[in-house]
């Protein structure tokens, strides 16, 4: 395979979107102003489960077909991997750092703001939890606060207020020896529901006010904006396979059975599907006699949506942002395909709602050929990963206070 007028090695970078049920893989070329997408490649993950490896042998088995697709592209692709957190055992919380401004004529340098950055990460966390990202939510100088970047300014007191994001260490270690067994160095670890935020919002929803729920197989993300930064992130370990799993329960079916039914004929208002339409179980299951109700699969895929959907309320409640959010909710993942679901967010979460995916014209996809992932609300999450690492190597100017990341050096934490 053979791609003409790549940039160097270090202009490649990778994205793997390890999730669930499915693994995601993108290699592009950051050279140009708009990422060239080089690769695209998926297939079934295993080993892992809401979002976390419970099977580091398994898991590097299907990691190892990904990495050696990306080496199919250039051997430097599998140098520079950014890989995806999915687990709900992340956490976020706020917190502040303040410096004084060390020079004499007052003025703010990037040593002062970094000194604030390190402030604010002196939180106290258990023995067993790393921080994975420092999002600077605003600066203040002298006590005036709303400051996006306060380079350059003169004051004597310099705070930053920061939002501090920290997982469980067992599930980053993991993840990284789980790409290292199969031949891949990580670049960055990134957490859902930035990622997707990342890649489907554009800055006119971040201002405006809008949610992001990314409906995953196993876990469901959210991440909250307004007025362009961000406000809150959440995941939630249930998803779109509690819903094949309440299927399995209510039909009495195998869970595979349950998926396809919920693939094929799965709607999200159970009142918008006739009384008197029916599903031929004997479709799925062979030993199957006579039809069953759709309407009745409908009321059981609604009925755990709706949980999902308050558990997302419950949040948008403590940010005090239930149903004030101009820009609606947009939804993203595999889980987002189910139709009639923007409608069911509309009726549980009083907000307006559309399917999200990749913005495309932040990319370039020579003869179209690549336009059906970036239709895809699925790989929302593994463009992401591609545009995060280019915002880390400072390769597309994004000045979103929110996407800069105080970002640690992870490897001090996996030395054996």
């Amino acid at each position: 395979m053979k791609f003409k007028g790549l940039g160097g090695d270090n202009d490649i970078i990778t994205g793997l979107d390890i999730g669930t049920s499915s693994l995601k893989l993108v290699v592009a070329d950051s050279s140009r102003r708009r990422p060239q997408i080089l690769h695209i490649y998926e297939e079934s993950s295993l080993g892992m489960r809401k979002g976390a490896v419970i099977d580091l042998g398994e898991a590097s088995q299907a990691i190892n077909r990904a990495v050696a697709e990306a080496k199919k592209v250039s051997k430097a692709a599998a140098k520079n991997i950014y890989v995806s957190i999915g687990t709900p055992q992340a956490k976020m919380q706020i917190s502040r750092g303040i410096v004084a401004v060390s020079r004499a004529d007052a003025e703010i340098y990037q040593d002062d703001i970094d000194r604030a950055v390190r402030a604010s990460q002196a939180v106290n966390l258990p023995q067993n939890r790393t921080i994975i990202h420092t999002l600077t939510k605003e600066f203040m100088v002298d006590g005036v606060g709303d400051i996006v970047d306060p380079l350059g300014l003169s004051g004597s007191r310099l705070e930053v207020q920061s939002m501090i994001i920290d997982a469980f260490s067992p599930h980053i270690k993991s993840l990284v020896r789980a790409v290292e067994l199969a031949g891949g160095d990580v670049s960055g670890l990134v957490f859902g529901p930035l990622l997707a935020a990342r890649a489907a919002l554009s800055k006119r929803q971040k201002d405006l006010g809008i949610a992001l729920i990314d409906l995953g197989f196993g876990t469901t993300g959210l991440s909250v904006y307004e007025e362009n930064r961000l406000l809150g992130v959440a995941k939630f370990p249930v998803g779109a396979a509690n819903i094949s799993n309440d299927l399995a329960v209510g039909l009495k079916i195998g869970v595979d059975a349950a998926e396809e039914v919920k693939l094929h004929y799965g709607y999200a208002v159970s009142r918008e599907v006739g009384a008197k339409e029916t599903i031929d179980m004997g479709k799925f299951v062979s030993e199957a006699k006579g039809n069953v109700s759709r309407r009745f699969v409908a009321e059981i895929i609604e009925s755990r949506l709706e949980e999902i959907f308050d558990l997302v309320n419950n949040e948008l409640k403590l940010m005090q942002k239930f149903g004030q959010l101009p820009g609606g909710a947009v939804l993203v993942g595999g889980g987002a395909k189910l139709p009639g679901i923007t409608d069911l967010v509309k009726q549980e979460m009083k907000l307006s709602a559309q399917i999200g995916c990749t913005l495309a014209e932040e990319w370039e996809a020579e003869g179209g050929s690549f336009k059906e992932y970036l239709e895809d609300p699925s790989f929302v999450n593994a463009f992401g990963l591609v545009l995060w690492g280019m915002d880390s190597e400072g390769k597309t100017g994004n000045d979103d206070a929110n996407i800069k990341v105080g970002f640690k050096n992870f490897f001090k934490y996996f030395t054996p």
